[in-house]
């Protein structure tokens, strides 16, 4: 039988339980991943246990909570707390969330939290999101035309405006594209999720000229074909965004342009 063993660096191991805070009856257990790079050992995993009844609702509070009055080693990112920014993503309880609109109430039991899987580590809960950036502006995220630029805006009518609808507000967490089992094994290759999902977003944009060229760059086996539709991408987006069909439609246009 073959036995597949993660790399000794790798290998997770039981880190730091704190104490309980003393005269609390509503404690929760908070799991944390830990690893920090300077120090040259493998990630654990560190237990805090927190007084809800002195907590804010949402697992960013915990975490900010956590790093205020008991660890202020504990790295992650975060910025507007009202999942506008996307910059608080993590894997709590299983599934990839924003922190700051995630309920601690939403989670059974101990909160596990870990970064966003299948990205590499900057340090404990901060993914070094380099290159899920760069696949973003592969894709040219902007307007391109040929025609002289209008003196005024260039102009669009209210149908062709609401087609926009449901792919303009994304955030790029990147919760979708690092649930995606087809992005974990390809990411070198495949566009992912969010990506993709902002390259429809302009080819259906009716002020945009160049699709034929949008369609040229996706027209590879790796780049939008490794979508299996395995429909992770729309069951995780905090936005309530759906990548797949975006995706999808893509591959439409692939088709018709060709029949």
């Amino acid at each position: 039988m073959v036995q597949f063993n993660l790399p000794k660096n790798s290998r997770m191991r039981v880190g730091k339980t704190w104490p309980k805070p003393e005269g609390a009856t509503n404690i929760r257990r908070f799991n944390i991943y830990r690893w920090d790079p300077d120090t040259g050992e493998n990630p654990r995993m560190d237990s805090y246990f927190l007084d809800l009844d002195k907590t804010g609702p949402m697992v960013l509070d915990a975490l900010i909570k956590i790093k205020n009055e008991i660890d202020p080693t504990l790295t992650f990112r975060r910025s507007c707390r009202e999942g506008i920014c996307g910059s608080c993503a993590m894997n709590i309880g299983g599934g990839n969330h924003l922190a700051c609109i995630y309920g601690i109430d939403e989670v059974q039991g101990d909160v596990n939290i870990y970064p966003l899987p299948h990205m590499p580590v900057v340090k404990d809960l901060v993914p070094d999101l380099t290159h899920f950036y760069a696949q973003h502006a592969s894709v040219h995220p902007y307007l391109i035309t040929e025609t002289p630029t209008p003196d005024k805006e260039w102009r669009q009518s209210i149908e062709d405006r609401k087609k926009l609808d449901g792919l303009y507000e994304c955030i790029l967490c990147a919760s979708c594209s690092t649930s995606c089992p087809s992005y974990w094994w390809n990411g070198d290759r495949y566009r992912g999720p969010a990506a993709l999902l902002a390259a429809y977003r302009w080819l259906i944009d009716s002020r945009d000229e160049a699709t034929g060229e949008r369609l040229d760059e996706l027209e590879d086996p790796f780049k939008l074909y490794r979508c299996h539709t395995i429909m992770n991408c729309t069951n995780t987006c905090p936005k309530g965004l759906n990548p797949a069909k975006a995706i999808a439609s893509i591959k439409h246009m692939m088709v018709d342009r060709i029949v």
